[in-house]
């Protein structure tokens, strides 16, 4: 298959076995390393140190039936409920978008890739499905549900959406100079992304999403999708669907609220145009930021409601000055160590954001897949992860989910959710390359202009 943005791999080994890409645009000289740390590498080298290894979570580190990703892999082996097998859709969706940056990148061959692929497509066709659409978790050697909870063991629209905007944009791939095979694993991912039914979760026609459905519980989640979180993407897919799409109304009036969805507040200096639910000063954890716009192109993007990437830039940045300012004193926090989204926590998992939620954890996909917003800043952030903290919070699969510096905490866990969003985010400030795949889709074009979207793709 003919590459669309091929660039050439160059191996750099150093202490930490790094692996580095040769780019045809001039990089700007690493920072210097201090003494006893790790091999100083150009920023572009570490930029694909980086890929490279997150990549690996979604395969060396896949599930090997069904070739999808892991919710969860911990170095030590520990599965406190017993769930190495379980895989992740939203997960799988952001994996599938980091095997097309591994084959773009030369970290796989072509063959593997599409191998890769047809699998997960096989896996994906005959797996529990509620009215097309696939529950937040599988058993990952059967396609059977595991329930995420006591109710939620059926359908979850968001997850599938974020697995769907995965599917869209590996078809847009495939499609492109592919050959025969190629074309017919793109044409069973078409079918899959056809068959979800998505207006049969507005619960018989109401102008709003539901989360939610399940053959034994019903609509009894009852969780209606209302702005602002990171589910946008969602009524975008939704609006998309040449065969079971939603009328423009349930997206202006269900999850924009009527208008209500707009806020006009200040922080730090920077304008959030969005009222982020339960976080409106500060703007909710980053990783609603990245889920919606792994494909969705926020550049230039903009509806009656707001500006999206001067939204999304805007709430990196107070994320960012959040631990710059540092009000909760917490040890190492400043100009290269910032970043609070949902990860793994010293006491379980916890949403962390400015404000009380933040707990003194510091995720590293929260700047990272922040790359597109704040490159100079994220740099930063990478450049001390990588000569400082290497030795406690870089692994096989890349950095670790969560550390504190704080309470001296360094897991050697990941999380699927939080992995992917970095391997893409980091292609797309490099090339634009999952965006410009995604934006290519004549249903998401034809979806965005239903909902009174403008970007240059629709130009």
């Amino acid at each position: 298959m003919k590459k669309l943005f091929r660039i050439a791999a160059l191996v750099v080994f150093a202490s930490v076995a790094t692996i580095g890409c040769r780019s045809p645009e001039p990089t700007a000289p690493a920072k210097q390393a201090p003494e006893g740390a790790v091999t100083q590498i150009s920023e572009d080298s570490l930029l694909t140190l980086t890929q490279e290894r997150t990549f690996q979570y979604f395969w060396d580190g896949a599930e090997p039936h069904s070739g999808m990703a892991r919710e969860r892999f911990h170095m030590d082996g520990n599965y406190p409920q017993d769930d190495k097998h379980i895989v992740t859709t939203g997960g799988s969706g952001f994996g599938i978008m980091a095997i097309i940056v591994g084959m773009e990148r030369n970290f796989i061959t072509d063959r593997q890739g599409v191998d890769r692929l047809e699998r997960i497509v096989k896996f994906l066709k005959e797996a529990d499905r509620f009215h097309g659409v696939w529950p937040h978790w599988l058993n990952g050697e059967t396609g059977e549900v595991k329930p995420f909870g006591t109710k939620d063991d059926g359908g979850d629209l968001v997850e599938t959406s974020f697995l769907v905007q995965g599917l869209i944009t590996a078809r847009q791939y495939l499609r492109r100079d592919g050959g025969q095979e190629e074309v017919f694993i793109a044409a069973q991912m078409d079918t899959l992304w056809r068959q979800v039914e998505w207006d049969w979760y507005t619960r018989g026609g109401e102008n709003v999403l539901y989360w939610h459905w399940s053959p034994n519980y019903d609509w009894e989640m009852d969780f209606p999708l209302e702005g602002y979180n990171e589910t946008l993407i969602t009524y975008v897919m939704a609006a998309s669907s040449p065969t079971h799409t939603i009328s423009a109304d349930a997206y202006h009036e269900g999850w924009a609220r009527n208008g209500n969805i707009t806020a006009d507040v200040t922080t730090y200096g920077y304008d959030l145009q969005l009222s982020h639910n339960g976080a409106p000063q500060y703007g909710g954890p980053l990783f609603w930021a990245h889920y919606s716009y792994l494909g969705l192109d926020p550049r230039g993007l903009e509806d009656r409601y707001a500006d999206y990437w001067q939204e999304n830039r805007n709430h990196t940045l107070i994320n960012r000055q959040w631990a710059v300012e540092n009000s909760h004193n917490y040890e190492g926090y400043g100009e290269d160590l910032w970043g609070l989204t949902a990860s793994y926590s010293v006491n379980g998992y916890a949403a962390h954001r400015p404000g009380e939620e933040d707990l003194g954890v510091i995720s590293p996909t929260a700047a990272l897949s922040s790359f597109p917003y704040t490159p100079e800043y994220s740099m930063d952030v990478l450049q001390n992860f990588y000569y400082h903290l290497s030795d406690k919070i870089l692994g096989p699969y890349g950095f670790y989910d969560a550390f504190s510096l704080e309470e001296d905490w360094f897991p050697q866990k990941y999380l699927a959710i939080d992995q992917g969003p970095i391997v893409v985010m980091i292609e797309n400030h490099r090339t634009g390359l999952l965006w410009e795949l995604f934006m290519s889709s004549p249903e998401v074009q034809k979806g965005l202009k239903k909902l009174d979207f403008q970007s240059p793709h629709l130009e």
